[in-house]
């Protein structure tokens, strides 16, 4: 233990007391219950802090997760780091159960919000949106003229406060910046920007909540020398934390898209009209990249929009090996042409610089894939409906994390491992092989955030910890690996460790939760598993309809929509489908949209039509107010997760088939080779798994506070009939099993005939 730091029993004692029955909570919160799940997973978060090391946690729908870590967080006082996966649960914790933790146990605590660059607001592109082609459009026009008068009012530049925002819209690429277009420093509000101004918060403040991506963005940027943009800290929380490995794996690879290509040539054109009108062709420049880019998407011929394409020779499977070449040599001839008119223009503005710099930048991305994917990547192409995306990712991310959660232990195997190769280290990971194109400053460089802080005031001290504390942290999170390839020996303050938090509903079929330790790096971690406190067998019922079709029928689709159309025309709606394919989506949604037609008393939503969060609260709305129908939601993707509607909306969630990974992505193809060629099964190690992890994510819409009653059914009879679905089985809710059609109609009338109170406002913590 450091100087000064007081016996860890202190902030255990202190935790202890918070989540008493007449604790702080209790005493801030009506509706607060103690919950010995909520209060055991806060003293192992606890004992993390105290010790440093890594702790996972799975903890079950209702157990209270989120208090669970923030208030020994909180207590702790040191500087934290709060990490999430999605926009909705950053903005949940920062505007309702930060501040209201901090006024329950009374703590002056600063806190910060820190999104992507494409969350914000960039005021210097909204200023030249009226001189884009693009706002010739009536309703781009319409749109840029509510966020100019929205831009006067606010104060965060946040695009989540924009009343009405759809991200899809068009006019969004507008006034919104990338890495690709951001002129950084030289940006002629750069002292005004959003984005800066949100990073200067972050560094002042106590705790500052984050996403998966500016969390991997952080080591890639202090990996190529750049100043710390994130604060330090000792305390490192990633909530959603089942969807780091995903999200290292895409952070760690390269990728180049038609739409990139696509962006520059109307960036030229804009640029060029603006600012060097006559001095170049910029029409005939910003023509020859456009053709190239959508010719690039010709190369690939007719396919399905979504559709994955192994690359794994000289040019993807099924593709014209000539069209494809010819392709990519007339983006790298549209280049070199544009480079030439920027070269001739480059001191009359900053934004030719950074268009020069794009330019270059996808040259060299161009020749990466040009060249031969490594033997430790897997490379495919993506198909859209107007665009076309090359991919390249690491197959497998946990060495560089387990150098980073441990990081003395993987220093010795490194130079181990370096000693018995004669000196050569691992290959280091590029500088930039991380970039994401919508995160802040990841190139920006250090001398201008310097220049830009000189006129700032101090950076004031941390809030008073709750009691004295030991040294001060070192600086910020390190880079995943050193230049020569071999982890950052960083630990965090010196003989007080740092603190990984790793927690979420869903991370494992088996109790040491290996399916997410094993990929992040993590085998040596403390691990806890704490159950739901929902009593499900009287909450909820499962139900395996044998009567339809097996899903490799084509007829399967339709036979489902015909069956999840009965039951939701018995509950008035209240229905949440989710499909393993946008294909099921579809046959599903226009079959339920043709049922349901209007007058029916039921509203069918699809995905797709609506942006999600006007789906989202329509779906929640449901027949609450007895003026319009209740709702059917066919979906897919990210539904499956991160989609809470408690209370009555909801009460029957239909899955269409077992989820497991598309045996066709090359992905998916290149990770059970590599498994079978390691001696393992990739059906027992890898599709299974995956399978009961989207399985427990999608029962977990259903019931969502102790009030709820629901049915979740599971239209695919192999999870009754085949053996490895005793296995899927043990990883869902303990729900009481419906045996027949007679007993599934029966328990339906029943749920119908019940109605609770809508619990929307008072959300599990």
């Amino acid at each position: 233990m450091s100087a000064g730091a007081l016996h860890p029993t202190t902030l255990l004692q202190a935790v202890a007391a918070a989540f008493a029955e007449d604790g702080a909570l209790a005493l801030a919160q009506a509706r607060f219950q103690p919950r010995p799940g909520q209060a055991a997973m806060a003293e192992a978060v606890a004992e993390t802090i105290e010790q440093g090391g890594a702790l996972v946690v799975e903890a079950g729908t209702g157990v209270g997760k989120t208090f669970s870590y923030l208030v020994p967080a909180l207590l702790s006082g040191e500087r934290v780091l709060v990490s999430t996966a999605t926009k909705a649960l950053q903005d949940q914790l920062h505007g309702r159960d930060l501040p209201k933790l901090l006024q329950a146990l009374a703590l002056p605590a600063r806190v910060a919000l820190l999104k992507g660059r494409g969350s914000y607001l960039c005021l210097h592109r909204l200023e030249l949106a009226r001189q884009h082609p693009s706002a010739e459009d009536s309703a781009v026009a319409r749109m840029l003229a509510r966020v100019e008068v929205w831009s006067q009012a606010t104060a965060t530049g946040d695009l989540a406060e924009l009343p009405g925002w759809d991200e899809r819209s068009a006019a969004t690429p507008l006034f919104t910046s990338t890495r690709d277009n951001c002129l950084g420093s030289a940006c002629p509000r750069f002292r005004a920007c959003h984005v800066y101004q949100a990073r200067r918060e972050a560094m002042a403040a106590d705790v500052v909540v984050i996403n998966h991506h500016l969390f991997f963005a952080d080591h890639a940027i202090r990996g190529t020398g750049v100043a710390e943009l994130l604060p330090s800290t000792r305390v490192v929380v990633f909530d959603e934390a089942h969807q780091l490995s995903d999200t290292g794996v895409q952070f760690l690879g390269s990728q180049m898209a038609s739409s990139q290509w696509l962006d520059l040539a109307r960036d030229v054109l804009a640029s060029g009209l603006q600012w060097a009108r006559g001095l170049a062709d910029w029409q005939g420049v910003a023509a020859a990249l456009e053709h190239a880019a959508r010719d690039w998407r010709m190369a690939v011929g007719a396919r399905t929009p979504g559709s994955r394409l192994r690359w794994a020779g000289e040019v993807p499977d099924g593709v014209d090996a000539e069209g494809w070449s010819r392709a990519l040599q007339d983006l790298s001839a549209a280049c070199r042409q544009a480079l030439a008119a920027l070269d001739t223009v480059s001191e009359i503005a900053p934004d030719f610089v950074r268009l020069h710099e794009r330019c270059v930048a996808l040259m060299e991305r161009l020749g990466l894939f040009l060249d031969a994917a490594p033997g430790s990547a897997v490379r495919w192409v993506e198909i859209g409906t107007h665009h076309v995306r090359a991919a390249q990712a690491p197959l497998d991310i946990a060495v560089p994390l387990r150098g980073l959660w441990f990081p003395e232990s993987a220093a010795a195997a490194a130079a181990a491992a370096a000693d018995e190769a004669g000196g050569s280290g691992p290959p280091a990971v590029p500088e930039d092989a991380g970039a994401d194109p919508d995160l802040p400053w990841s190139d920006e460089p250090a001398a201008a955030v310097a220049a830009a802080q000189a006129d700032e005031p101090p950076v004031p001290p941390l809030a008073q910890p709750l009691w004295p504390q030991g040294p001060a942290g070192t600086g910020g999170l390190e880079g995943l690996e050193g230049r020569d390839g071999a982890p950052h020996a960083d630990s965090g303050p010196p003989g007080r460790p740092r603190a990984w938090i790793f927690t979420s509903a869903t991370l494992g079929d088996d109790a040491s939760l290996r399916w997410f330790t094993e990929a992040c790096g993590l085998e040596g971690a403390r691990v806890l598993q704490v159950p739901s406190p929902f009593d499900y067998a009287a909450q909820a019922g499962l139900y395996v309809p044998r009567h339809l079709p097996a899903p490799s029928d084509p007829g399967h689709g339709a036979a489902v929509a015909r069956w999840a159309g009965d039951a939701a025309r018995v509950l008035g709606g209240r229905t949440l489908v989710l499909t393993t394919t946008l294909r099921a989506l579809r046959t599903i949604g226009d079959a339920l949209k043709a049922r349901f037609a209007d007058g029916s008393g039921i509203e069918v939503l699809v995905q797709g039509e609506w942006p999600k969060r006007r789906l989202m609260e329509r779906f929640r709305e449901g027949d609450g107010d007895g003026m319009r129908p209740g709702c059917v939601l066919v979906a897919s993707a990210t539904f499956w997760e991160g989609f809470d509607v408690p209370g009555d909306a909801l009460q029957l969630v239909v899955i269409d088939k077992l989820p497991f990974p598309p045996p066709g992505d090359p992905v998916v193809e290149a990770r059970s080779q590599r498994l079978e060629q390691e001696g393992r099964s990739a059906f027992r190690h890898f599709a299974l798994p995956e399978a009961a992890i989207a399985l427990k994510q999608g029962a977990g819409r259903l019931i969502r506070h102790e009030q709820d009653r629901g049915l979740l059914a599971v239209a695919d009879v192999r999870l009754a009939t085949m053996g490895y679905g005793k296995r899927l089985l043990a990883a869902l809710p303990p729900m009481r099993r419906i045996q027949d059609e007679a007993e599934w109609a029966e328990a339906l009338r029943e749920l119908a005939a019940v109605t609770t109170p809508s619990t929307t406002d008072r959300p599990s913590p």
